[in-house]
């Protein structure tokens, strides 16, 4: 019983994390667009997205590779690799 408790969390937490890797590809896409900055959906993004992209940006600049953002790139490879190793860890019980 614990043992699908543990199964469960786990799944919704990595549903989480799938869902987190979805906005900032809409994010990324959206600075393409250059949407209107008082769009309140594009402000949500830019909230969800801002904080994790400025953690990377600490790191990484962007003139370091001619003014490209690899930060939305970089957060998501993280997060992938986050989501492969907590699946073999909740599905290893």
């Amino acid at each position: 019983m614990i043992i699908d408790i543990i199964h469960g969390i786990g799944g919704i937490f990595i549903s989480l994390i799938n869902a987190y890797i979805w906005v900032i590809i809409i994010g990324a896409l959206l600075t393409f667009v250059n949407p209107d900055p008082f769009n309140p959906i594009v402000q949500f993004l830019y909230r969800l997205t801002n904080p994790a992209y400025d953690l990377v940006r600490r790191y990484i600049r962007r003139t370091d590779f001619n003014g490209l953002d690899f930060a939305p790139l970089i957060i998501i490879i993280g997060l992938q690799i986050l989501v492969v190793i907590l699946t073999s860890i909740i599905y290893s019980f």
